[in-house]
């Protein structure tokens, strides 16, 4: 499968038009047509559903979508990886790429981007932001170089600094709500009231376990994976989002408020990265960085890639 005609492909996918992807990509549209059409038969799949006289919108069958995603996926990591290659001799610059929850332990990455801004100015960061499941997903397609998780780490895929941070559990709500007066929130206090829920505890875990009861007997009226989307719905008075603290500011004219979960619940965090993992000469002065912030000690072996 040629690169080049990936990115005919996702030129079509963006303009929903042959001729204004042939326009784009400063071909003919005959010969662009051929491109894709020999792309179907090599998958041996439709991938375009051709508009009619009355529509000439170009729409992705479901193999097309699919397509579309992986396209993405291989040319951001061809340019990844082209990008790394071509400052391997050069400088300490280039990109690092950090997957990540909403946590305010990204805070530490601000401070060790910022420390290392003064001696490479060179290094850029980009910061993607998602659930555990996303970042995980994209570490191992590598289109990331580190990702902060909370809890335990599979130390068989992945190595590990544990950060100096830990998130506390605890209960978003409107300020004149009626548990706004208790100063934490216990299990009985939960058990009667709307709640919005991260959508990983749908298959049980951290509030599973402390509320000491399936949550299917819970009215569980929203589910969401980044808070700041949940304190929306809590500020429309929908229900109670349980997450972690720092994250949404319930300072000043905010009305919300957040209120510590009884008993105490607290999540560590680690920066973690593949196994056997290649870095650039910017993500190994990024690690080293972490590791210092950090007070920790990562052993040498876990940096294999170092040069």
């Amino acid at each position: 499968m040629d690169l080049r005609v990936l990115q005919y492909f996702l030129a079509i996918a963006r303009e929903q038009s042959i001729i204004r992807a042939a326009q784009s990509l400063h071909l003919s549209q005959p010969t662009l047509s051929m491109q894709i059409k020999n792309l179907e038969e090599e998958l041996g799949k439709q991938l375009l559903i051709r508009g009619t006289k009355g529509s000439r919108k170009i729409l992705l069958t479901e193999e097309g979508m699919i397509l579309r995603k992986r396209a993405e996926e291989i040319l951001d990591l061809v340019q990844k990886t082209e990008n790394e290659i071509l400052l391997s001799d050069q400088a300490i610059m280039g990109d690092v790429y950090i997957g990540t929850g909403e946590t305010d332990a990204v805070r530490l990455v601000a401070r060790a981007a910022r420390r290392l801004y003064e001696a490479h100015p060179g290094i850029h960061y980009h910061i993607a932001s998602g659930n555990a499941a996303f970042v995980f997903e994209r570490l191992d397609k590598g289109l990331l170089d580190f990702g902060i998780v909370f809890g335990a780490v599979d130390q068989t895929r992945y190595h590990s600094i544990k950060l100096p941070y830990q998130d506390i559990w605890g209960v978003l709500m409107q300020k004149d709500s009626p548990l706004a007066g208790k100063e934490q929130i216990a299990p009985k206090d939960l058990q009667d009231v709307p709640l919005i829920l991260s959508e990983q505890e749908g298959n049980g875990g951290t509030l599973t376990d402390w509320m000491g009861r399936d949550l299917s007997r819970l009215k569980i009226v929203a589910t969401y994976n980044l808070i700041f989307n949940a304190s929306l719905l809590v500020s429309e008075g929908l229900g109670y989002a349980v997450g972690l603290d720092k994250i949404i500011n319930t300072s000043g004219d905010s009305d919300l408020c957040f209120r510590p979960l009884s008993p105490k619940i607290c999540s560590d965090m680690s920066l973690i990265w593949k196994k056997y993992q290649i870095f650039s000469k910017a993500s190994e002065r990024f690690l080293e960085e972490m590791k210092s912030a950090s007070g920790g000690h990562v052993p040498q072996d876990r940096l294999e890639a170092a040069p």
